[in-house]
């Protein structure tokens, strides 16, 4: 293989990629070095052709007899960290017309596969340009002397993948009394942006083209989507564009093209963007450094010293099984402060958490909570709504009906749906925070709610959204950044860096969400304000914490300041983003993802814990694609939040954005009672989705459930992982449970007398007699 590209002459890697089997060492060039179990890494050799071009080349010599059908592989710039592909996608070489066919001894085109751009990508692969097909030279019979392949020739356009940080908004908006959308494009990348775009009527997002009139400069392309060219904006800081489509379609799909061999693609997920129109939302394409704060590791030592003893007196304790629970819980409220203040100066991805221990006297099944916010360690979650319970108008009225139902089920909290009026239907683009009428009901009907919740012995969260607010008034130059209501803010509660709505405040803590104006936390009215809408709502409402919405939005620091001033009994935030994935497939290490979410946890202070969102995602993939294996990490814990900081980490495995009508990351059908009798069994605050407690899920929810509060399983409990392979994961808890899912074969043995509690497709549960 030779690449000659008169741009780079920067010594480049070669992968053979994990579609395929490393080669067999007979294959592998000089230099080469293996890369986990899926590839290979090889320098390339630089030389010099005729005409004294210098090129970068590596000879592989493959035998007539070799069972391989293609070569796979991808180059990388080793200065720069550029990666370099044929039209999206890695490179292939076929060696047989087909698997088990004869080896190549003539030219073929290379194989088409959908790539980068989804569905697209069918249409983009054999693009406009001149470039864009390889040219094709007609085989010497140079390479039959020996026993390699017949030599052949082509020549293949690279495509180099750049990262920009610039960002690219799509907001969508109903319009009032005429069934359409409002689609507004916005993006701060200068020159001329096409966004090639089409719609879809389910979630196959299969692309169609929607009838006239369409926006201004859009051209049809074959007949596979349209072609729109972006408007520059008259301050020159980009482009735009706005226009109506149906409301009869459920999403609108696009990709961006800046030139002819230039296009930008979903960086989280390497497809086309998908923006769902049910609802008024933004999705945002950017690419952000996250900057790590340096390793301090001097100035923990005295803090291990302490927690280490702090261990070591409550493990004698336990040991003499002591009857004073104040000194105990005094214990480990001081080993969860030293730990909180550990992550904020030790933020190593790869960090050693301190294990939390805990107590618990045979004749009592209450913990006491180390601050407020963290609850008691029993609780279990049941998320009381979907994503289209606003739709009855009467959510409270039919939610209140389950009340006692659910609390006979075992769950001990149930999180309520958004309650203040919004500009969306579900809540979530709140607008006057003091009027808690909204289209789930009346703020008669929540309060009714919240009282029937508390006589059948359960607590309420009420779902916040702290982040963002929806201005009612437009400023003087049409800005939407004027609050009304009882909390009538200015501008000045805005953050200054929101693009869309000119705030006077501060900078952001977070990441904005580009739909609504980002509310700036650092400004001390809003505080104060904040503080007393929490409290108002805990007095007038009677919620008991709350459920805190895109905390990634704001600093984990104004939380602890909301929380230590509302004093909910527990609190949980949704710090939610990416998982890490190389060649399209997730990573088995994920300590990167998790330690975000711990960082976040810490910023509070520990006063709120955090969806698991490492844990369902790992979870999820296992599953997904037998590969039990990725439930335990290098260390031989659970590899989410609930590994390191379990009594932090509120696990799930759906919810109403994962489940319900929008789907965007549905656990795999069929095995959510394995997702189930994985999180009702280990530590952690295990969360139900509704759709599944009330579905014929619930027989076996229950008596998940029931297991775990009989054998008094909390979220301190200590896990064992027993076994983790490719088709089956055990582990043992606290020495009372023991589980198994997955196809593959586990018994528990050892002197404890375990009983089967639970079977049922992949999974069993055993534990032992009371």
């Amino acid at each position: 293989m030779m690449f000659n590209d008169p741009l780079y002459f920067i010594p480049c890697y070669l992968y053979f990629c994990r579609e395929w089997d490393q080669p067999p060492s007979e294959m592998r060039p000089p230099g080469s070095v293996q890369i986990k179990d899926y590839a290979i890494e090889t320098p390339l050799d630089i030389s010099h052709n005729s005409e004294g071009q210098m090129i970068h080349e590596v000879k592989i010599k493959i035998d007539k007899g070799t069972p391989f059908s293609a070569i796979n592989f991808v180059l990388k710039e080793e200065e720069t960290g550029a990666w370099f592909q044929h039209k999206g996608q890695d490179f292939r070489i076929p060696l047989c017309e087909s698997f088990g066919g004869d080896l190549l001894g003539r030219k073929q085109d290379i194989d088409v596969r959908p790539g980068a751009l989804g569905h697209l990508s069918n249409v983009l692969q054999r693009s406009e340009g001149p470039n864009a097909e390889p040219q094709k030279i007609v085989p010497d019979d140079k390479g039959s002397r020996d026993k390699g392949i017949s030599g052949f020739y082509e020549e293949y356009p690279i495509l180099k993948s750049v990262y920009a940080q610039n960002f690219v908004t799509v907001t969508v908006r109903e319009t009032n009394g005429t069934n359409k959308h409002n689609v507004e494009f916005d993006t701060d990348i200068p020159g001329d942006v096409i966004i090639h775009w089409g719609v879809c009527k389910d979630n196959t997002m299969t692309w169609e083209i929607p009838p006239e009139p369409h926006p201004p400069t859009t051209k049809i392309f074959r007949q596979k989507a349209l072609q729109t060219l972006l408007q520059r904006k008259a301050n020159g800081t980009g482009n735009s564009i706005s226009f109506l489509l149906d409301a009869e379609y459920s999403g609108l799909i696009f990709v961006l093209k800046l030139d002819e061999y230039t296009w930008l693609r979903n960086t989280e997920n390497g497809f086309d963007f998908y923006v769902p129109l049910t609802r008024a939302d933004t999705h945002v394409a950017h690419n952000s450094e996250k900057q790590k704060a340096d390793d301090k590791p001097s100035q923990t030592d005295g803090l291990i010293s302490d927690i280490r003893n702090l261990v070591v007196g409550l493990s004698s304790r336990r040991g003499q099984r002591a009857k004073n629970k104040v000194l105990q819980e005094d214990i480990l409220q001081e080993i969860e402060m030293l730990a909180a203040e550990a992550y904020s100066i030790f933020r190593s991805p790869t960090i050693d958490t301190v294990e939390e221990s805990v107590y618990i006297d045979d004749d009592s099944s209450i913990v006491k909570p180390a601050c407020s916010g963290t609850g008691s360690g029993f609780e279990i979650v049941c998320q009381g709504f979907n994503w289209e319970s606003h739709k009855s108008g009467k959510w409270y009225v039919e939610l209140g009906t389950k009340a006692k139902e659910l609390s006979s089920l075992g769950f001990t909290i149930v999180w309520s749906p958004p309650p203040t009026d919004s500009v969306s239907p579900e809540g979530y683009m709140p607008r006057d925070l003091y009027n808690l009428n909204s289209r789930y009901g009346t703020i008669e009907e929540l309060k009714e709610v919240v009282k029937k919740f508390h006589g059948a012995g359960m607590k309420v969260l009420g779902d916040a959204v702290l982040n963002h607010r929806c201005a009612q008034f437009q400023n003087q130059n049409g800005v939407w950044n004027i609050f009304g209501g009882r909390l009538n803010w200015d501008d000045r509660a805005v953050v200054a860096d929101d693009p869309h709505f000119h705030g006077r405040g501060s900078k952001s803590s977070g990441d904005n969400f580009h739909a609504a104006p980002n509310i700036d936390h650092s400004q001390e009215f809003v505080r104060s304000d904040l503080k007393e809408w929490l409290c108002w709502m805990r007095k007038e409402v009677g919620y008991d914490g709350w459920r805190l919405d895109f905390v990634r939005g704001f600093w984990g620091g104004y939380v602890k300041d909301y929380l230590e001033a509302s004093a909910p009994y527990f609190a949980v935030g949704e710090y939610w983003d990416s998982l890490s994935y190389t060649y399209g497939e997730m990573d088995y290490n994920q300590d990167a993802h998790r330690q975000r979410i711990v960082d976040w946890i810490n910023a509070t202070n520990g006063t709120a814990g955090a969806f698991d969102v490492t844990t369902k995602g790992i979870l999820h993939a296992a599953l997904e694609r037998s590969e039990y294996w990725r439930l335990s990490d290098e260390k031989g814990r659970p590899p989410g939040v609930l590994g390191w900081w379990p009594s932090r980490a509120v696990t799930f495995i759906e919810n109403h954005d994962t489940g319900s009508t929008q789907g965007h990351w549905r656990f795999p059908f069929g095995m959510e009672v394995q997702g189930y009798a994985y999180i009702l069994t280990h530590p952690g605050t295990p969360a139900v989705f509704y759709d599944h407690v009330f579905s014929h899920l619930q027989p076996e929810i229950a008596k998940l459930i029931s297991i775990r509060n009989r054998q008094k399983i909390h979220c301190r409990s200590k896990i064992k992982i027993l076994k983790a392979e490719g088709n089956v994961y055990a582990a043992e808890i606290d020495e009372r449970i023991t589980m198994k899912i997955g196809a593959g074969h586990f018994e528990p043995s050892g002197p404890i007398n375990w009983v089967v509690a639970a079977e049922g497709q992949d999974y069993k549960v055993w534990e032992v007699p009371l």
